[in-house]
């Protein structure tokens, strides 16, 4: 409260502003945190989905380590720490053999190192293809960056290989008219999404403005899903063997037949309840022959292009051997990621809620007295010093503390 309330930073803050704003700022955490509460190393819980992920440049300079929120916490406390946001299939370093002799104080008893994780520049406070740290200690006004879902680093507009950044996709406010973005580089990767229809691809500039009215639309409704041919509703495809629908999915033919398999924790949400319905390839070709040469250019993915994916027996198996098999997964999206945090959230605010009333209820009649008695008297002191005090005039830290003092002279006075 001291800094909010200081004299001297000369700053006028109502309470309503100053308790919306400590909401916001909650509600900002959980989300990067994912719910998580850092009570807790994330160690044991193996490789998971997605978590935020912390760079310690105190311990591993060479950025080729990180850890767990609870770690950056109990473990870290005071080092140099490079916040990374959210990383997939990442599993808690702290303590392991990069680091040392220093241990984790959590949970000491670690692999030597965890042989799956993935690093890049971003572990060492560095992002884009310019290598710069954010913030940039060498630019005044910082740039948002865009993340690519594949290599998981982020991006300046100018940086995008675009010949100008009213290329990429915004709407009328500016807003991204994206779902998703992949950067120049692991596009060569997944050229083969060139092969698809147009309509998983987000419009920008003046088709922005054109379609505006279908922002909130599935702008996927009409063309192919994973399992076949027709819209996707409630995650089961509806076939429909039109010669319009089979004309939009390029005349596709049978290459194989999907084989209903899980692959680990990356495995594809079935469009079907039925894993061994068999279906076509929704291409109709051979991907891994027909892909076509990747320009070098990012590319802007449109709302549920997932779910467009094909998920036959051989696109399946050309996605394990690219090791991007995550892209059939929904959990894997940010979207999923802060989804979940605010359930947790709102799951966490309902306990304390229960929890606080529960208090109460078991407290005896005299100790329920004696605290609505102090929020009475509390608020009859606050209502006596707004009434008195000079409206013209910013209230200050010892404003409040005497405030407090009042009260507790009243109460010694009992």
């Amino acid at each position: 409260m001291d800094g909010v309330f200081d004299d001297e930073v000369e700053q006028t803050v109502t309470i309503d502003e100053y308790l919306k704003n400590v909401e916001a700022e909650e509600l900002n955490a959980d989300l990067v945190l994912g719910g998580d509460e850092g009570n807790e190393c994330t160690y044991n819980m193996g490789y998971m989905k997605r978590q935020a992920i912390f760079s310690c440049l105190s311990c591993t300079p060479d950025g080729n380590a990180g850890v767990c929120t609870a770690c950056s916490l109990s473990c870290h406390d005071g080092h140099e720490i490079v916040e990374l946001w959210t990383k997939r299939n990442f599993r808690c370093d702290c303590g392991n053999s990069k680091f040392g002799e220093n241990f984790c104080k959590i949970f000491a008893k670690k692999d030597v190192e965890n042989a799956e994780n993935s690093y890049n520049h971003n572990f060492k406070g560095l992002y884009c293809s310019c290598d710069r740290p954010y913030p940039d200690p060498d630019v005044e006004a910082q740039e948002e960056m865009i993340q690519c879902i594949m290599c998981e680093d982020w991006f300046h507009d100018e940086h995008l290989g675009l010949e100008s950044s009213n290329e990429i996709p915004r709407d009328e406010e500016g807003e991204p008219f994206y779902e998703d973005f992949i950067c120049k580089t692991c596009s060569a990767v997944c050229s083969f999404l060139t092969l698809y229809p147009k309509a998983i691809w987000a419009s920008g500039g003046e088709d922005v403005a054109t379609n505006s009215n279908a922002k909130d639309k599935d702008v996927l409704e009409d063309i192919p899903t994973a399992c076949g041919f027709g819209k996707l509703e409630n995650d089961i495809c509806a076939k429909n063997s039109s010669q319009k629908d089979n004309a939009t999915a390029g005349k596709a033919s049978a290459v194989g037949e999907s084989s209903g398999k899980n692959s680990g924790s990356n495995s594809p949400n079935q469009c079907t309840k039925d894993i061994n319905l068999h279906t076509t390839c929704v291409l109709g070709v051979d991907v891994e022959v027909t892909s076509p040469v990747s320009e070098g250019k990012p590319l802007f993915l449109s709302k549920n292009w997932r779910d467009v994916l094909c998920r036959c027996e051989k696109c399946l198996d050309m996605y394990n051997q690219k090791q991007i098999s995550y892209l059939l997964d929904k959990e894997d999206t940010i979207v999923e990621y802060e989804k979940m945090a605010k359930q947790k959230r709102e799951e966490k605010l309902q306990q304390q809620e229960g929890a606080e009333l529960s208090f109460f209820n078991k407290l005896g009649h005299i100790e329920k007295v004696e605290i609505l008695n102090g929020i009475a008297d509390f608020k009859d002191e606050f209502r006596s010093f707004v009434e008195s005090f000079d409206k013209s005039k910013t209230i200050t830290s010892s404003d409040v503390h005497q405030i407090f003092e009042n009260l507790a002279k009243k109460r010694r006075r009992m």
